[in-house]
Order: structure tokens, then C-alpha cells, then sequence
């Protein structure tokens, strides 16, 4: 039996007529209308030279067309490379020279941009903009509806998807038909997902999160989603009312905390609150706890393996956690020197080991061999612990980590004290360069202005809390943290521009 996606999704329809997509426009597209458009797309790829194993690189806003296109390519037996909209020229040369793509989707006021690039490598360009029209898409209207699903096992890949590359070059991980039809299911259990969920759509598409979580999870459970363009704090309280499911990244949650209108009413209806792809400050749960009633549930996952950790469904969802190993997927923490297992409650790397964990990376052998063992365990680059009660704690990345004279600061710890301050809207501590400790403790603080702090009140307020040589050396105060389109704060971006200050 094949193991495509598609396959699994289309066996899994139970009902037709039921919605799987909505637009705010009106728009409802039923799991029947998705096997139909997905069909005519699957054509059109056909007839645009794609075959079984091709890539097909993606980089157009968030439309249903832009999904159909998605599900259509892994019934196509390709491989869906979707690319972040925010991306230059140059990042996308870079991918295209790297995934030698047989197609690539491109919004039709950047053909100029792309046309050489394309040609250089021999991908054929094609269109698709934010209406979901384009040249691609008349080529789909016209095609035939009826496609006999491309059969693949398990291993095949289903798609390549670049991690950011803020250390080195990007890196193309290798995910299968197996990978992501393996973590959806596990997450539909996990989740209690059933056919009278509507999950409100609000991530980009170009993400694990927004791509393989919400649209995998909804539709190989029978759910439907309402799609939207974009993040709009407005428009989610309004469609609170007849929606279940809100999956988001940490801001979302504190904008929608702005909003007068967030309280237990009007969400009321909601049965899930879902975070990921940033850490949750635990100021931010405890005050969506108290507004709304329900406790947001924070999980932690990451490109090259999906979803590993959730705080449960049923149970104690801890603030400052992410939750317990998925069923099926293993979680330890280890040396980073050696790799060696650290006993309960050690801070070291965590690795994981399951059915999600990915193929390895595009044509790099030396990287997956350096960062997936041969007992199949990844290494994360995650610094963390495991907690008594089996809960994992993430306490930054082992390249953020801070060594001042000798001795190691997890950003985490640091920040969780500051952030504790009244006045304190958030923080990110980094490590900066100094001549006499290697690197000094450096606090970068978003103040929320009440009450004014200054420099010296934030050094006052930890003391006690925090050993001598974890409390910052310097307090920098910015406007507002720098992130990348999930939400995650980019302290590279910090250490650049602050680099000397200490």
C-alpha cells in the first residue's frame, strides 16, 4: 500500500461534502473539491515536465491555491520546496543553485528577478500571486481532474524544506512521506483533532509550523481551517466565535493580550490554544490563563524533525515547558562534549530519536553524519533538561551559550529573572566579546514603561537571584527585539549590532 501523503489523506476523507477550507471571502472548499483541484494541479505539474523526485521550489503568499499546490505536489510523488517570501534574490540563488528544482513557483511581479536565475539552472518558471492565479493556475483549470496518485514508501522524500542559516550556509533537510504523515497522526491523538474542529489559519505556509502542523493535522483529520492572509488580532477574535483551535507563535498571543476584547467570552468557544516555534514567556501564559480561563499549550518542535514535545492535552501544561516526548519519539540529554547521557535534571543537548526525525540534509553527507547519529538520534543544538515529572525544558541553543571566565550562562535563566521585573516587557541576554572573560553577560531589554527603569535597577532586582557571574555586565535598552518571520528572537542580529559595547 502507498505511503504518500496524499494517499493517507484521501483514505482518511469521510465525508466529501464536509469543509476543508474557508476563506474569508466566502470561499469553502470541500475535501471533494480537494481531491478534484489537487488532481488538476497534479496534471498541470505533469504536463510542466515534473517527475517522481523532482523539487519544486515555492515562493508565493499564502492562497487555497498555494495549499492545492502543496498536496499536489506530493500526489505528484515531488518534492514541495516552499521558500519564505521575505527571501532576496540572492537567498534564492542560492537555493535554487542548491535544489537544482525542475520548477519554480514565483509571484508574477518577480518574474524580472527570477528569470536568470531560473534559466541558469534549468528550472522552469511559472506563476502563482496572492489571488491564487498565475500562470500555473490556468494551466490547472484546464487540466484533466482525475490523477492516479504517484505510490511511494515511506522513505521518499515529500519535502525539502532550508533551516535559517544563521551559522553558515542553509541547510536543506530531507523530510519523507513518513516523516510528516507520522507526526500529523500522532499529533491528531495528541491534540484530540476531530472533524467538528475549525482551526484558524493564521501561519505562513513557507514553515513546518503553519505548513506541515496546521494544514497536516487539520485535514488528515477531517477539520477545517479558515485561512488567513496573514496575522490580524481583530480578525481572530471575530472568527473565535465559531472556530476551536488557534495555532500561533508566542507573539501572536501577546498581541491579542493588547486587545480589550480577549476574555473568557470570546473565547468561550475555543477549545485550543496552541504555541510554538518561540519560547512562551511564562508572564504571557499566566496572563492568558487569567484572562481567558484556558491555559495555552506550548510544544516544541523544529524543521528536521517536526514536532517532539507537547504539554498535554489532559494534565498540568507547565508555563516555562514544552511539554513531555510525543508517543513514539524518544528525547534524552547528553554531554555535548562526549554524548553521553546526563542523568535527570542535568542541563546538556537534547537529542531525539523517532519516526519524525528527518532524512538527513540535501547534499551535505559530512553534516547529517556530524549531527545524526547511526543509532538515528538528531542532535537538536538544543540546550535543555528533563524535569522529575518528565517535562522538557528548553534553556537556549548550544551557540548561544555565554562562557565568562570559564564558567557557562544559559540565556534562558537569565532572562526568566528579568523578565520577573516590573517594567520588564521582555529580554535577550547574549554574549558579547570581552579582553579579560572571553565574553561578558550582556541583557538586551524591551522596557514596557511603567515604571521607568534604568540600567542600574535591573543589575539591583537580580541580585540575590543570580550568581555573580551570571548577572549582566551590561543592560542595553531597545525598542523592540529583532525576529525572523516565526517569531524567534535572532540574537545573532544583536550580538552584530552591539558588538564592542562592553
Amino acid at each position: 500500500m502507498s505511503a504518500n501523503l496524499f494517499d493517507i489523506l484521501s483514505r482518511s476523507i469521510t465525508d466529501a461534502a464536509a469543509t476543508a477550507i474557508e476563506t474569508l471571502a466566502g470561499d469553502r472548499i470541500t475535501y471533494a473539491d480537494l481531491v478534484v483541484r489537487t488532481g488538476q494541479m497534479a496534471n498541470a505539474l505533469v504536463g510542466l515536465g515534473v517527475k517522481p523526485g523532482d523539487r519544486v521550489a515555492v515562493q508565493v503568499e499564502k492562497s487555497v491555491e498555494a495549499i492545492i499546490l502543496y498536496l499536489a505536489t506530493v500526489r505528484a510523488g515531488a518534492v514541495f520546496l516552499p521558500l519564505n517570501t521575505a527571501y532576496t534574490v540572492a537567498e534564492v540563488a542560492y537555493f535554487i543553485g542548491d535544489a537544482e528544482p525542475a520548477l519554480f513557483v514565483c509571484d508574477p511581479a518577480r518574474v524580472a528577478d527570477f528569470a536568470a536565475i531560473a534559466d541558469k539552472t534549468g528550472a522552469r518558471l511559472v506563476t502563482l500571486d496572492a489571488n491564487g492565479k498565475g500562470s500555473l493556475s490556468d494551466a490547472a483549470v484546464t487540466a484533466r481532474p482525475d490523477f492516479a496518485t504517484v505510490p511511494r514508501n515511506a522513505d521518499d522524500l515529500a519535502a525539502l524544506l532550508y533551516t535559517s542559516g544563521t551559522t553558515g550556509r542553509s541547510k536543506g533537510a530531507m523530510l519523507t512521506h513518513g516523516n510528516l504523515v507520522s507526526n500529523a497522526l500522532t499529533l491528531c491523538e495528541a491534540w484530540r483533532f476531530n472533524k467538528a474542529d475549525v482551526l484558524i489559519h493564521a501561519l505562513p505556509i513557507f514553515h513546518t509550523h503553519g505548513l506541515f502542523v496546521a494544514t497536516n493535522v487539520t485535514l488528515l483529520s477531517g477539520a477545517s481551517m479558515v485561512l488567513l492572509p496573514k496575522f490580524d488580532a481583530g480578525l481572530i477574535l471575530d472568527l473565535m466565535a465559531r472556530a476551536t483551535v488557534l495555532m500561533g507563535v508566542p507573539t501572536y498571543y501577546v498581541r491579542l493580550l493588547e486587545s480589550a476584547r480577549l476574555d473568557s467570552a470570546a473565547t468561550a468557544r475555543m477549545r485550543l490554544f496552541i504555541s510554538g516555534s518561540a519560547p512562551l514567556l511564562a508572564e504571557t501564559h499566566r496572563e492568558w490563563q487569567a484572562r481567558t480561563g484556558q491555559a495555552i499549550l506550548e510544544r516544541y518542535g523544529m524543521t528536521e524533525t517536526n514536532m517532539n514535545t507537547s504539554n498535554p492535552y489532559e494534565g498540568d501544561r507547565v508555563a516555562g515547558t514544552v511539554g513531555l516526548p510525543l508517543p513514539g519519539t524518544e528525547v534524552i540529554v547528553t554531554d555535548p562534549d562526549n554524548g553521553a547521557p546526563l542523568a535527570q535534571g542535568e542541563i546538556g543537548m537534547i537529542e531525539v530519536r523517532g519516526p519524525n526525525v528527518f532524512k538527513g540534509y540535501w547534499r551535505m553527507p559530512e553534516k547529517t553524519a556530524a549531527e545524526l547519529r547511526a543509532n538515528g538520534f538528531f542532535i537538536t543544538g538544543d540546550l535543555g533538561r528533563i524535569d522529575d515529572n518528565g517535562y522538557v525544558h528548553i534553556v537556549g541553543r548550544a551557540k548561544d551559550l555565554i562562557i565568562t571566565g570559564g564558567y557557562n550562562v544559559y540565556p534562558k535563566e537569565v532572562e526568566a529573572e528579568i523578565d520577573d521585573i516590573a517594567g520588564v516587557l521582555e529580554s535577550a541576554v547574549i554574549g558579547l566579546p570581552h579582553k579579560d572573560f572571553g565574553e561578558a553577560v550582556t541583557a538586551i531589554v524591551v522596557p514596557s514603561g511603567q515604571p521607568v527603569l534604568t540600567e542600574a535597577d535591573i543589575v539591583v532586582a537580580i541580585e540575590g537571584r543570580l550568581a555573580r557571574f551570571k548577572r549582566p555586565s551590561r543592560v542595553i535598552f531597545v525598542d523592540e527585539l529583532p525576529r525572523n518571520t516565526m517569531g524567534k528572537v535572532q540574537k545573532n542580529v544583536l550580538r552584530d549590532r552591539f558588538a564592542g559595547s562592553v
